[in-house]
């Protein structure tokens, strides 16, 4: 299997229509969290993801239509979600206890079902229709996606966007190789020197963007907080973070991918 996590070109009706998925999503989430709670503590016993589902379409959707808006999909998974995060809890306490979701927070939903590729940047999703992507995808078929947004949780997580992500069959096909061995010395003027004479320039994307930086990071402390302006120029803030990090990423998938294509065995300084 091959995973592909790409951001996705949307216009502000297809934003509105993710949030309300990523909103039921979460307040199925929370509801069953909620409800699982409630009922250990009255009968020492936790409802099944398949009991939250029953009791969520008679007692849920019922009161609420909003429900209807969306894909089923999205509460049947976050459902799902939640008893396997009870189930990690159990077997591995270290994961800590289920927590309540909150908007804005690694809002996510999944959805299957009628899922196609066309055009090399469009994807068809049910019940939101088609959406563009950035990059070209892979002409292959698709049983189910993830859509994810990582919107204002924290200045060094990803700013005001949303991504797909699916998995598909992959069949590697092995490359030819240039030698054998290269060795990789990591340093600081250079991102990596190889032992065959290559050498990978640093970009030093922050560098390059501190200034830009300060003066946002300024913008930033002058406003109000909790003010519509201050939320502006967080994002602002946030997308130039991004932007640096996705230089660094570049450069790094660019280093690896030209070592492990051209080369069986490598060897770096540690």
């Amino acid at each position: 299997m091959k995973s592909i996590k790409t951001k996705l070109k949307l216009n502000n009706q297809q934003k509105t229509i993710l949030a309300k998925h990523a909103g039921v999503a979460r307040h199925a989430y929370n509801w069953g969290l909620a409800t699982c709670i409630k009922e250990y503590e009255e009968t020492k016993k936790r409802p099944s993801a398949i009991t939250l589902h029953k009791r969520l379409v008679a007692e849920v959707k019922s009161i609420n239509p909003w429900y209807y808006e969306v894909s089923k999909c999205a509460p049947q998974q976050a459902l799902r979600d939640l008893d396997r995060a009870f189930k990690n809890f159990l077997t591995i306490p270290e994961r800590g206890f289920p927590k309540f979701k909150k908007k804005g927070r690694k809002d996510s939903f999944y959805l299957e079902g009628s899922i196609k590729i066309f055009q090399g940047n469009y994807i068809q999703l049910p019940r939101i229709g088609v959406v563009k992507t950035y990059e070209i995808l892979p002409p292959v078929p698709v049983k189910n996606v993830t859509v994810a947004s990582f919107r204002g949780a924290s200045l060094t997580k990803k700013a005001d966007s949303w991504y797909i992500s699916f998995k598909y069959n992959f069949e590697p096909c092995p490359t030819e190789k240039a030698r054998e061995t290269i060795g990789v010395d990591i340093g600081i003027n250079t991102l990596a020197t190889c032992s065959d004479g290559t050498k990978f320039a640093n970009v030093k994307a922050y560098r390059q963007a501190k200034k830009r930086l300060v003066r946002h990071q300024r913008a930033v402390s002058k406003k109000v907080i909790g003010s519509k302006n201050r939320r502006k120029a967080v994002k602002k803030l946030a997308k130039l973070h991004k932007k640096v990090a996705d230089i660094r990423a570049d450069a790094l998938h660019k280093l690896t991918s030209w070592l492990a294509k051209n080369h069986s065995t490598i060897v770096i300084e540690v």
